[in-house]
């Protein structure tokens, strides 16, 4: 779900009506017809039918006071019946409650005979009741008793299919993220709602937006844990010790049992509604998954989870590739596993490489090894050039890591300079081989500064960081470029060159540096200051002239200074040294010789 989609959900459809009186159990709409409701295109997330109800479906799981089958049971069959047909609101109400607890505890008897009771929409909301529970069958006994009831309420008219497939299959997915060792019930919403908040961040919509979406998502999600507590209760109620996952066989119990309702459905489904309903069923996923264990994807607690999706894949629904590109983005790399599976086994096509490209992109590392080594994802090159681009050193790292050609490496090194992440560019330069840097090392000078947007900090940093590893040879590059005469040379960048970095500039520097030391001599021996510099002891007269020069060294940083500074630093070490240098010294060299004359304390520590 993008952010987009986020806001979205609150904007496309705001439907105004107060809470129905039934617990949760009406439609997305108003009637007893059992109209189906049209839902939105977003991922993950939608207003109808499923979002829609979350104020009223709680109540399902609130009526469990009363003892099931007793005497109140029979007055309220007694009093609905005296009047007619007709069902109000708070009739509904109490059937659905009597009905909940009749199936939770298994009372197959008294399911039956409410549903006696159940006209028109009151059909509708008992079958959402007996869907709902078959995530919680664990006998086979069970399993009859539950599809039973599903043929006799669909025989009986119930036709609300969208409504009650996409709400199950929400809980469904509830229902197995909370089987992580890593989850509890009293944490789930608390976590669901933070990670939903993450993603309302990235949104530039209205505030107010991103608080109706997030709180609508909270209390549909307290609706699936209260669903989960209340059956979890019934069961203990009855003797059996509560366990945090389900057993395969009774998995396999509840999946049976869902593809019994697909097949009474039949044709009512559309392709629209197995769309929208893998669409709720990864959504609880994708918010958990960063609190699940590791492996989750490939156990018992996934499975369910895994053969629904299966199911309304078979169903026709047809966005498991924008599924599984969302679940990438948000770094949900269980959700990821999944998808990954079922697109395999059914031969679905999924854009791996492009999911690559989101989970690197926001960082994820987790979900990138998954799609490298499960999902065999190819495309390196293009996550690690826009990763270089960005700065983001640990996605660069990672994909150093797991090996990169040196092609590729020099394309992401381009990428971080020109961008001025020259930390990223300072990391990438010793993965390069230099032989490979010189063979492409005027392209690469060109191409940082044809992409800089005109800063020459780039081509700077590589020229200060000896980018080729032989200080001859990065200077013999620059040179070449500053005296050339080929028109793809950018005019600044050859100014620049010829200025700074070329034999020309460092014939200047030197020529500064002697008219520096000649202006001074003048000034020591003619000048009528009342200060005597003659007088003054030799490390300070140095300070005087030199000083100056050693800091703007000191400052420009890097292996190697640019030839006009290096050429006034020669002249100066000359000088002070009593002897020519080589003019090919290291700048380091040079700068010992400067700071062996002058005063310790103006030195930095």
């Amino acid at each position: 779900m993008t952010p987009e989609d986020c806001m979205c959900l609150v904007k496309e459809r705001q439907p105004e009506k107060e809470v129905d009186e039934n617990g949760g159990l009406g439609p997305a709409h108003d009637g007893d017809e059992g109209g189906k409701v049209d839902g939105s295109n977003h991922l993950f997330l939608r207003e109808a039918p499923i979002l829609t109800e979350e104020s009223r479906i709680s109540k399902d799981y609130n009526c469990h006071d009363k003892k099931v089958g007793s005497r109140e049971d029979l007055v309220l069959r007694k009093d609905m019946c005296k009047r007619g047909t007709k069902l109000s609101r708070r009739d509904r109400v109490e059937l659905g409650c009597r009905f909940q607890r009749a199936v939770s505890s298994c009372d197959w008897e008294l399911a039956w005979n409410l549903l006696v009771l159940a006209k028109a929409q009151a059909l509708n909301d008992v079958l959402c009741i007996a869907l709902d529970s078959v995530w919680f069958l664990t006998t086979r006994e069970e399993l009859n008793g539950i599809t039973g009831l599903i043929k006799k309420i669909i025989g009986d008219g119930a036709n609300d299919f969208t409504r009650a497939i996409l709400r199950t299959s929400f809980l469904a997915s509830c229902v197995s993220a909370c089987q992580s060792k890593m989850m509890n019930l009293t944490d789930a919403v608390g976590v669901m709602t933070q990670r939903l908040h993450e993603r309302l961040q990235e949104c530039q919509g209205d505030e107010v937006l991103k608080v109706e979406a997030s709180t609508k998502v909270q209390k549909f999600t307290e609706w699936a844990l209260k669903c989960i507590r209340f059956h979890s209760r019934y069961q203990e109620n009855r003797g059996r010790r509560r366990r945090n996952q389900s057993t395969i066989v009774e998995v396999q119990l509840q999946l049976s049992a869902f593809k019994t309702f697909l097949e009474l459905a039949g044709d009512h489904l559309t392709g629209k509604d197995f769309t929208e309903a893998f669409d709720a069923a990864c959504f609880p996923v994708a918010l958990f998954s960063s609190s699940f264990d590791p492996g989750w994807a490939s156990g018992i607690s996934a499975i369910a989870v895994q053969g629904l999706l299966a199911m309304l894949v078979e169903g026709g629904a047809d966005n498991v590739n924008q599924c599984f590109l969302e679940a990438s983005r948000f770094g949900s790399t269980e959700l990821v596993r999944i998808l990954l599976q079922i697109a395999q086994r059914n031969s679905l096509d999924i854009d791996v490489d492009l999911a690559l490209v989101f989970a690197s992109h926001y960082c994820k590392i987790r979900t990138m090894e998954c799609l490298v080594e499960e999902g065999n994802a190819a495309n390196l090159l293009g996550p690690l050039v826009r990763a270089s681009e960005r700065g983001c050193m640990q996605v660069v790292q990672w994909f150093v890591n797991r090996g990169c050609g040196d092609m590729d490496l020099c394309l992401a090194l381009i990428a971080a300079t020109s961008s001025s992440h020259l930390g990223v560019s300072a990391y990438l330069l010793p993965q390069i081989p230099h032989h490979v840097l010189a063979a492409v090392s005027i392209e690469i000078l060109k191409t940082v500064s044809e992409r800089s947007r005109g800063s020459l900090n780039g081509v700077a940093f590589l020229l200060r960081s000896d980018f080729l590893g032989d200080p001859p040879a990065t200077y013999a590059v620059a040179d070449s470029i500053a005296s050339s005469n080929d028109d793809v040379v950018a005019p600044e960048l050859r100014a620049f060159l010829k200025e700074h970095w070329s034999e020309d500039a460092f014939a200047e520097g030197l020529s500064s540096g002697q008219d520096h030391y000649v202006n001074f001599m003048r000034i020591l021996r003619r000048g009528s200051s009342p200060i005597c510099l003659m007088d003054l002891p030799p490390p300070l007269v140095t300070a005087i002239v030199y000083m100056p020069l050693y800091r703007e060294c000191t400052e420009a940083g890097g292996k190697l200074l640019p030839q006009k500074l290096r050429g006034k630093l020669v002249e100066a070490a000359s000088r002070l040294g009593g002897r020519q240098v080589d003019n090919d010294s290291p700048a380091k060299e040079l700068l010992a010789i400067l700071e062996h004359h002058l005063p310790r304390h103006l030195l930095p520590l």
